[in-house]
């Protein structure tokens, strides 16, 4: 014998490690399909992170500009009754009639009162009302009849609700 071993039926059964294999070939291309579908997800996900980044930043940039800007519509609507006042103003001083300035300085309260009104700002007046701590501040106390306890006495300021929120406390007494 020539120093080899005889083949076996066993040894036929043994894939040659010289030559691949159909699964392997399979598995190869397999692989070759899970990185290139790993490549385009990748890429994909990079780009929904630069959109979502370039999203965050372009609406952070739209709320500070809006928060600066904001009251501009108050202001526009403000600038004709400061026109107002001050037309008033320089009348008041050639004004010989009490009544005829009064009535300019109504108007003028009425207009602005409107306008505001238009936007959502709406007065209250909790005068005789049970005292409520979500809309009224305390100011003081002040003896008062067993009808009055725990009501409001006076409003010594009036509050103001924009839109249905309160954004400024009533300033009252309460009676005690």
């Amino acid at each position: 014998m020539n120093g080899e071993e005889p083949k076996s039926d066993l040894d036929s059964l043994k894939p040659d490690t010289d030559t691949p294999s159909a699964d392997e070939t399979d598995m190869g291309a397999r692989l070759a399909q899970l990185e290139l579908r790993n490549n385009e997800l990748n890429d994909k996900y990079l780009r929904l992170y630069s959109e979502f980044d370039n999203y965050r930043r372009r609406t952070a940039k739209e709320r500070l500009d809006l928060m600066k800007s904001a009251g501009e519509d108050v202001f526009k609507v403000l600038l004709p009754v400061l026109d107002d006042f001050d037309r008033a103003m320089a009348s008041m001083e050639k004004a010989l009639e009490v009544a005829a300035v009064r009535e300019g300085v109504v108007l003028i309260h009425q207009k602005l009162t409107k306008e505001l009104s238009g936007r959502g700002l709406k007065p209250f007046d909790p005068k005789g009302e049970a005292f409520d701590s979500e809309v009224h501040e305390a100011v003081t106390q002040f003896p008062a009849s067993d009808d009055m306890k725990g009501k409001v006495v006076d409003v010594l300021e009036k509050g103001y609700t924009l839109n249905e929120k309160v954004i400024r406390f009533a300033k009252v007494v309460v009676g005690a």
